[in-house]
């Protein structure tokens, strides 16, 4: 598989993600965020799990259970209290503040040399998202705005800590993903039945809802996710994440009936610019000479050989 058709098959899981606050206001009972992150992540990680046919071995066991909390267990509440606490377009642009954070550790983490290329590319996405999403009557909330730099944290930490540790030889993309979840979802069962519980209904809707959720915005997402993240940089990868606000506003202009303005759709423009220019690795060197040019010479000192 090609890097483009790599980079392509993870931009679904972040598309995907897009769709989540269309079917989380439409589709599920009010009131219940974290029942719903629970319900998006359990069920999916234990299905994976039997489907993969493996569980974690030795260290794996804590690695998993590391990588679950930052990327699902954590993230997944700290999203849904800056959502409550802030406008959707602060929420969201906090959220476009990970390829910034990715940036920053992976030197710290995978030692590699600061790219003012990503920083300069990450402050554009931000900016980008920012004029989608962003409104002159938004305010500001501290307890959502810690929640939303968390969540942004947690999940850029996971990404880069993914990206270091790999997977075990042989296991696919699906188990690391199972493990995942469930470890995320576990995480999040004590904190549910604690301080929200279940829906006193659940209709079809919701039912559907739950399962888009799950099967699709859980299971699928995340194995496509953690299948890049091994093939990608992970900037790259990280910088992805800025199509989950740009689809959540493009579903809601095209099933809600919100207008775009121009200055949002300039913002398109730009933070799909950032999102193109993220796939890009500046700075390496293309190899000094060809097969050609190694070949010439012999060649040439051959027919010199038979001439003489």
């Amino acid at each position: 598989m090609n890097r483009l058709q790599t980079t392509l098959l993870t931009a679904i899981a972040p598309a995907v993600w897009g769709t989540t606050y269309i079917v989380t206001t439409e589709l599920l009972p009010p009131g219940h965020p974290l029942f719903a992150s629970l319900v998006r992540a359990l069920p999916a990680g234990l299905l994976a799990i039997v489907l993969a046919r493996a569980l974690p071995t030795g260290a794996w066991w804590w690695k998993s259970a590391v990588l679950g909390v930052l990327n699902i267990g954590a993230f997944f509440p700290l999203l849904f209290v800056a959502a409550y606490q802030l406008p959707g377009g602060v929420a969201a642009t906090l959220g476009a503040a990970q390829p910034l954070v990715v940036a920053i550790l992976v030197v710290i983490i995978l030692r590699e040399p600061i790219s003012a290329w990503r920083l300069s590319w990450g402050i554009v996405g931000i900016a980008g998202v920012a004029l989608v999403v962003l409104r002159s009557t938004a305010t500001l909330d501290g307890v959502g705005m810690a929640a939303g730099l968390l969540g942004t944290v947690s999940m850029g930490f996971g990404i880069t800590l993914t990206k270091k540790w790999g997977r075990p030889a042989g296991a696919p993309a699906m188990s690391l993903a199972g493990w995942q979840l469930t470890a995320g979802g576990l995480f999040l069962l004590p904190i549910t039945l604690l301080f929200e519980g279940m829906p006193t209904t659940i209709d079809s809707s919701a039912l559907a809802g739950y399962i888009w959720l799950g099967l699709i915005g859980g299971l699928l997402t995340y194995t496509l996710w953690f299948s890049g993240i091994a093939r990608l940089p992970v900037a790259s990868a990280a910088v992805l994440g800025l199509l989950s606000p740009l689809v959540a506003a493009a579903l809601g202009a095209l099933l809600l009936g919100e207008a775009l303005s121009a200055i949002q759709l300039l913002g398109f423009a730009l933070a799909l610019a950032a999102i193109a220019a993220g796939q890009i690795s500046p700075g390496r060197k293309p190899p000094t000479g060809t097969n050609a040019d190694v070949k010439q010479p012999a060649m040439a000192a051959a027919e010199r050989r038979r001439a003489s």
